[in-house]
């Protein structure tokens, strides 16, 4: 059985000044599962935009560092570390978890909490989780104010989380907001917290899942780009084209680095 003292943590390798966690997906979702048993650490899914909020702001990094779990989200990640580290590493991205989480808390008896997104939204994530699980223990929800909350509200959301016993808390803020929000609540709340940015809205189905081929072909960006060129278009051109420099400078320093 795992415990805190044997288990040892998973290994992050660089990519383009971001840890990320590498390990097979299997591997991944059990550790997931077995923090909230513990009820402790927090997990970010790591993609390009998460990559180059960390190159641009040291302080992010640190967010990533003390992160549990960096899960490798993006499809981009995954290629870069077989090419700098000979890792076949797979995608495991938050999407595709939260629905086998849910299902695998319902088959072991976690609880789970949904923080973020609109009351809305959480009316109809709760409503189809319960459906596909009806055996899941859904702690709590909360949808906080899109403000930043006074130091009275933030400490009672945290007394809230605590006192429902949740396991596994899914924290939908948007990329960083929400990796900022595990990292300050790391020694506070009582739960294994994941980022899990839209998967809310595919989950509920507010939003379609991309189609597998944009996945297949790291092409997802391209694809949200030509959905919502206004909002998206200086993230995916001007970000993705830094990972692009990044990336390539890394794979020249590999290179040119004597064996």
């Amino acid at each position: 059985m795992h415990t805190k003292e044997s288990r040892q943590a998973l290994r992050k390798v660089d990519i383009v000044g971001a840890p990320v966690t590498t390990a097979p997906y299997a591997t991944i979702r059990e550790e997931i599962l077995q923090l909230g048993r513990e009820r402790r650490g927090y997990v970010c899914f790591a993609n390009v935009h998460m990559t180059i909020e960390a190159h641009q702001d040291p302080t992010f990094v640190r967010v990533l560092e003390e992160a549990t779990i960096v899960s490798p989200d993006g499809r981009p990640l995954s290629i870069l570390m077989r090419l700098l580290y000979g890792i076949p590493q797979e995608r495991a991205c938050g999407m595709d978890l939260l629905p086998e989480l849910l299902g695998e808390a319902a088959r072991r008896g976690l609880s789970v909490y949904f923080y973020g997104s609109t009351e809305d939204v959480l009316e109809a994530l709760v409503s189809q989780a319960l459906a596909q699980h009806p055996d899941l223990t859904i702690a709590g929800t909360h949808s906080p104010p899109f403000r930043p909350l006074t130091a009275e509200e933030d400490a009672a959301v945290v007394e809230e989380i605590n006192a429902s016993g949740a396991n596994l808390v899914f924290v939908s803020l948007g990329c960083p907001k929400q990796e900022n929000w595990m990292h300050q609540h790391q020694h506070s709340v009582q739960a294994c917290m994941l980022g899990v940015g839209q998967a809310f809205l595919t989950y509920t189905g507010r939003e379609k899942r991309l189609p597998k081929w944009t996945r297949d072909l790291s092409l997802e960006w391209a694809y949200r780009l030509y959905l919502e060129p206004k909002r998206l278009w200086r993230r995916y051109l001007i970000g993705n084209s830094l990972f692009l420099m990044l990336a390539a400078k890394a794979m020249l320093k590999k290179r040119l680095r004597p064996s």
